[in-house]
């Protein structure tokens, strides 16, 4: 496995993330070598939903209005209807995603996250995945949407639903120990 101790990774996100699509990344990427930050446009702690009611809580290291897309060499989207959703409404979100697909740096995004990728506005001509339901958003967005477990495209990482999770963990973590993708 790629090894990731020079790397600095943010999972970006809201107030319900799904649990397991940040828990897991997470923990790969530290099992990895990665320094990881939580960050979101709250300072403190934030919820997460967990199949059908909230779920646990978790600190969130820094809050999007201190750091930079310059701090990071990565970024790492969990889904959740409600997190994305949240995210894509806050301009300041969607320009921090915006500059990691615009410096070509790695992005991973699964489940709803992708809803992040599209309000960019930059993914047109890219390929990805995503939960089912987001297939038509997408490809208004002139992307092409496929149905696999995980789809890689010049070092975007897309993955569908948390059964996913064991290979976008591993695509995620390759595409990272690349870098900057042109």
């Amino acid at each position: 496995m790629a090894t990731l101790s020079n790397k600095k990774v943010v999972i970006h996100t809201e107030e319900g993330y799904e649990k397991v699509e940040l828990t897991s990344p997470k923990d790969a990427l530290e099992a990895a070598g990665a320094t990881v930050h939580v960050v979101s446009p709250k300072s403190g702690k934030i919820k997460a939903w967990d199949k059908t009611n909230w779920g646990i809580v978790i600190n969130v290291d820094k809050q999007l209005s201190d750091v930079s897309p310059d701090d990071y060499d990565a970024l790492v989207l969990p889904g959740g209807v409600l997190n994305p959703d949240k995210l894509r409404q806050n301009k300041e979100a969607v320009a921090f995603v915006s500059a990691f697909l615009d410096e070509g740096k790695p992005v991973a995004a699964i489940c709803h996250g992708p809803q992040m990728l599209i309000e960019t506005g930059m993914i047109g001509g890219r390929t990805l995945t995503s939960y089912p339901s987001l297939k038509t958003d997408i490809e208004n967005a002139r992307a092409h949407w496929i149905d696999q477990e995980v789809v890689v495209d010049h070092g975007l990482v897309t993955s569908r639903r948390p059964a996913d999770l064991e290979a976008f963990n591993k695509k995620m973590i390759e595409e990272i120990s690349e870098g900057v993708h042109a």
